[in-house]
């Protein structure tokens, strides 16, 4: 999925958006107060000097007591070092409380990916995904520490600062503020702008993101092939869409620091031609006029900071949608109110009625699925068969709820695996999968990922561990540099497909579930090696309910009963010698599936 900015969705205000993450700042709220006390407290320290600038010259200054001079000076000074503290005590206040937002935000933002369904993936970058969480939660943390803190504050400066102006003449004052005023409407005029340029730059990074992803885990692809160029052609077209977005976001804040110089400029000119025509007019004296012009420094830096802290702002507002996009998808693959439990799970494993559609389908188009209905025994082998497209492996998708049925159901023991906690059932059915994917983490870790149950490196650790690579031939193991605590490259590149499987079937043997769900597992083995997992799967089979999804014939003569998945029906059921002898349409995929396998050999001869 790519987000756009112009994509249809509500638009809350900004200050709505970002009290979306209330909740999470909620338990550090103290301390950010305390740290935007300390900020104010340092502004107003510094718009206390010009009040004390006025009295030095009224005074001491005007009298020639040098010692009292010397008491001005030091009032200045420990004003200064006051302010400086202040702003030492807003930072030790802030950047604690800020890292632990983030880092709730980072936990909570992680636990939902992992809880959303498979369809939600399906839809989504991984790119989108991963600038949201590192880039995205990283601003709402510097914005937290640095940019709410400052924008409040500035605020309630010039606002201070404004009403102290009044202090030595309303004229003054009021030039000054007339003049600023126009500052607001370029303001709107800016949030309109910058809030849509920031979101396309946000997702535009996120859509480069996932083309530098998909280049980095489809280099070898790249290469042979000879497409990198082609990969590089279509990266700087995205680079260079981003680019163009990002110059005019520039553009943008250059438009607003254009008027936040130059309209406070203009105030200064105007209230010295004014304070020149009053001083001689006898209204303001000379060290009152040095200390609104003091003032009017002092108030220059916050109102010039807000177009940044304003950009910024609209940035975190961004960033908050982006993350909440999330937050606000709908889990539907979730536990039930009431669980079931399955004490001891036989096994029994049936698809009643089953319909299946992805939800992008177009109405009118035939469930991929369209009315299942096939009964494993507990203990049972079932093969299941069929041309390409027949839904073989969304089928195997149903049963540990990857995907949720959308018509029938699929029971286990008798009980609807939508009665059951997802936790439970997922410890009863184990899954191995076509694509075997393997993570940056040790070979025992890999093979043990689903025996939470297990102690660390205990004698039955071990066992359970020595078994699974047994079954699945994985014997190669002992050979890498650290054996199996060697850790495995990213998606365990660095081993061959055949390496790859065998490790993923050593995952779902070791978890040792009821029922066994394997999809195609074996693809990417020899002949030779197939044949010798085979043997030691039907000794782990015996007593495990499994369905195989079938590619090979071989992998047929594995089963007891073999099913054969027509247009998303089981249209035949039973042993591989009575569907030979009764189903011309089961003739006709096991022929298929014969010829590519005597390809498979003769490729392998050849090699």
């Amino acid at each position: 999925m790519t987000t756009t900015a112009d994509s249809p969705r509500s638009e809350p205000s900004t200050l709505r958006a970002l009290a979306r993450l209330l909740p999470f700042a909620k338990p550090v709220l103290s301390r950010l107060t305390l740290g935007a006390a300390s900020a104010l407290a340092a502004s107003l320290l510094a718009l206390g000097i010009p009040l004390v600038l006025e009295a030095i010259v009224r005074g001491p200054i005007a009298s020639g007591d040098i010692a009292v001079i010397g008491w001005g000076a030091a009032a200045i000074l420990a004003l200064g070092l006051a302010e400086a503290a202040m702003v030492w005590l807003r930072r030790w206040f802030v950047l604690g409380p800020a890292t632990m937002v983030e880092y709730e935000l980072r936990q909570s933002f992680y636990s939902r990916l992992q809880r959303l369904p498979v369809a939600f993936h399906d839809r989504w970058q991984s790119g989108q995904l991963l600038s949201r969480m590192m880039q995205d939660i990283s601003m709402l943390r510097r914005w937290l520490a640095f940019g709410l803190v400052l924008l409040v504050v500035n605020v309630i400066t010039i606002a201070v600062g404004s009403v102290l102006l009044f202090r030595w003449h309303w004229l003054l004052g009021a030039i000054f503020l007339v003049t600023s005023a126009p500052l607001w409407y370029a303001g709107y005029r800016f949030e309109k702008t910058y809030g849509t340029l920031a979101r396309q730059s946000q997702d535009q990074a996120g859509d480069l993101a996932t083309s530098v992803e998909e280049s980095v885990h489809g280099i070898r692809v790249l290469k042979a092939f000879g497409r990198g160029k082609h990969a590089l052609q279509k990266f700087t077209r995205q680079a260079e869409t981003l680019r163009e977005t990002e110059l005019s976001k520039a553009r943008a804040i250059g438009w607003i620091w254009f008027w936040l110089v130059l309209l406070p400029d203009i105030a200064f000119a105007l209230c010295l031609g004014a304070g020149i025509y009053l001083a001689a007019l006898g209204e303001v004296d000379p060290p009152e006029l040095l200390a609104f012009f003091a003032m009017a420094t002092v108030l220059r830096w916050p109102m010039e900071s807000i177009g940044f802290l304003f950009s910024f702002t609209l940035d975190a507002r961004t960033a908050t949608d982006r993350i909440f996009e999330v937050f606000d998808e709908e889990n539907t693959i979730v536990d039930p109110a009431h669980p079931k439990t399955i004490e001891r799970a036989r096994g029994e494993l049936a698809f009643e009625g089953v319909h299946f559609r992805y939800q992008d389908a177009a109405s009118r188009e035939r469930d991929l699925l369209d009315g299942v209905d096939l009964a494993l025994r507990p203990g049972e082998t079932m093969a299941l068969v069929g041309l390409t497209g027949s839904g073989k492996t969304t089928l195997t998708t149903l049963p540990t709820r990857l995907y949720d049925v959308t018509g029938g159901r699929v029971t286990l023991d008798g009980v609807d695996v939508r009665d059951l906690s997802l936790t439970e059932l997922r410890r009863h059915i184990g899954m191995a999968f076509e694509d075997a994917t393997l993570f940056s983490q040790t070979v025992r870790d890999n093979v043990l990922l689903g025996r939470e149950d297990l102690a660390p490196g205990s004698p039955e650790a071990e066992a359970v561990l020595r078994e699974a690579l047994g079954v699945a031939q994985a014997g190669f193991v002992d050979d890498l540099p650290d054996g199996v605590d060697t850790v495995i490259g990213e998606e365990g590149l660095s081993l061959s497909g055949g390496q790859r499987q065998r490790l993923a079937l050593a995952r779902a043997v070791a978890a040792r579930p009821a029922v066994l769900v394997l999809d195609d597992p074996l693809s990417a083995l020899d002949v030779d090696t197939e044949a010798l997992v085979e043997d030691a799967l039907r000794e782990v089979l015996h007593e495990t309910t499994a369905l195989v999804v079938a590619h090979r014939p071989s992998t047929v003569m594995l089963a007891d009963r073999v099913a054969l998945l027509e247009a998303g029906r089981v249209t035949a059921v039973g042993t591989h010698s009575e569907l030979l002898r009764t189903s011309e349409h089961y003739r006709h995929v096991i022929s298929s599936l014969e010829v590519e396998e005597a390809r498979l050999r003769e490729r392998e001869v050849n090699l």
